[in-house]
């Protein structure tokens, strides 16, 4: 049984403003009408003789995950929930734990959920010609032919032939220096470290307790304790906490003697920066990739992009990014692009929510805008799919407002339910029991005006709630 095994943590800070710690890039439309993530399920599942997924994510993008699984009608996908980020080597063992209890002999797909494959008709040869060696023990790792002195991707030393072009694993690379990086492409004997693996997951578990054993025994323990939240498996914390955090290059892959690489040309990218979704995506003829409501004048190598009814006009730019969200604007040198993580690390320390959370904000029942806020009042644009209800909550410290501009909607007040209809509305007193539920086919739209002394979204407690978010 071949079980792509999906990773698709991780917060996408070098594409800020557009990727947040609450919808990242994985999840999000930069090339094409799916998401990186829909797209590398798709690129899965159009392989031969293919399970369904197993997909490794955070708890916060638990229901993200399972919304764009649900939108692509994939049934039967096992979603594991990390407690807290470890890196690769833990992810890929509870992956493997859980496609051993589907088949012991399963062969596990690895796959970061942010990649851009351009050619899946070469990924899918690559492959094939991985599979057997897969199942003869080794750990194949597939290696990107390299069209430039790339800095910013590890590299892999092709050694001996093994069969059908593939090689045995002469040596990974960290990133290199730029004099290196030209070598490396002028011997023709390295290909870039993609971060895609396939393997046996018994193999990868034997060669993680010879190499790792203290995190493959905490990882084991955290599975082994994992309970059952409606569609997702959640890993035990302290367990998984105590895994020590570990890449699977530094943990399995630069230690075992049985390491394979398949190069590859299959249009990859990490899309690890702007500059890298720049070199991805299609052009003008003066090489610029523009989106949304853009005018660029004497424009050239530049990455425009703007938010829903938002101009951006640029005069007499060459290699420059510009990305608008409602909230925040970046602007930068092409080729300092992979900085933008630094403006994060300032919004972080300086205790702003930028890096964290989008104007809009979507949950699992639908999506809420915060419209304007001031000195005891915020104004939200709400959102509620069609059977959806917001979770049976009260506040501390605010009280709402709540008018219908489109739909109908049932309210809880306390001991009260009834409909509103179209430019109705209701009063929700500071510390009342409430919620909001939607039960049309259609989405439900209102505005919600709070007015308190705090108006956090840590200020909820909840009751009752159908995702499993109450306590």
């Amino acid at each position: 049984m071949l079980i792509p095994l999906i990773l698709s943590g991780g917060s996408g800070t070098r594409l800020w403003p557009i990727s947040r710690r609450n919808l990242p890039k994985q999840f999000l439309s930069l090339a094409g009408k799916e998401t990186l993530f829909q797209q590398t399920i798709q690129r899965a599942r159009g392989l031969p003789d293919v399970a369904a997924p197993i997909v490794v994510a955070s708890d916060d993008q638990r229901f993200l995950a399972a919304e764009q699984l649900q939108e692509l009608g994939v049934e039967g996908a096992s979603i594991l929930l990390e407690p807290t980020a470890r890196n690769t080597a833990p992810a890929i063992a509870v992956g493997a734990m859980q496609a051993i209890q589907k088949d012991p002999d399963a062969l596990i797909l690895v796959l970061p959920a942010d990649h851009l494959i351009g050619d899946s008709a070469s990924f899918a040869a690559a492959v094939a010609r991985a599979r057997p060696l897969a199942e003869q023990g080794w750990l194949v790792t597939f290696g990107i032919r390299p069209d430039r002195a790339e800095t910013g991707f590890g590299y892999i030393r092709r050694g001996e032939a093994l069969e059908g072009d593939t090689f045995r694993v002469s040596q990974f690379v960290e990133k290199p220096k730029q004099e290196i990086a030209d070598q490396y492409l002028a011997s023709g004997e390295y290909d870039w470290n993609s971060g895609m693996f396939l393997f046996r997951a018994s193999r990868y578990l034997e060669e993680l307790n010879q190499f790792a054993p203290a995190m493959r025994q905490a990882v084991e323990t955290a599975f082994g304790k994992a309970n059952k939240d409606l569609d997702f498996i959640r890993l035990d914390h302290e367990a998984f906490a105590a895994a020590p955090g570990d890449s699977i290059d530094y943990a399995v892959m630069e230690k075992t003697t049985r390491a394979a690489v398949v190069p590859v040309t299959c249009g990859w990218s990490d899309i690890g920066s702007w500059d890298a979704l720049w070199l991805a995506a299609e052009k003008d003829a003066n090489g610029n990739h523009l989106e949304g409501d853009v005018i660029a004048l004497d424009t050239r190598g530049s990455l425009v992009r703007s938010h829903d009814r938002h101009l951006v006009a640029t005069i007499g730019l060459d290699d420059v990014v510009v990305v608008t969200t409602p909230d925040a604007t970046l602007v930068a040198r092409r080729d300092a692009s992979q900085d933008v993580k630094k403006v994060v690390e300032q919004l972080k320390a300086a205790g702003r929510t930028e890096h964290d959370l989008h104007r809009v904000v979507h949950r699992p029942w639908g999506s809420y805008d915060s419209l304007e806020s001031g000195d005891r009042f915020q104004v939200k644009r709400i959102v509620v799919k069609p059977g959806a209800a917001l979770s049976l909550q009260m506040h501390h410290h605010r009280a709402e407002h709540w008018i219908v501009v489109k739909g109908v909607a049932e309210v809880t007040c306390d001991d009260n339910v009834f409909l509103l209809s179209e430019n109705q509305s209701t009063y929700l007193p500071l510390g009342s029991k409430h919620r909001l539920r939607n039960p049309g086919k259609l989405p439900v739209e209102l505005i919600e005006v709070q007015s308190g002394s705090y108006l956090g979204e840590d200020d909820i407690v909840r009751f009752d709630d159908v995702y499993g978010r109450a306590g």
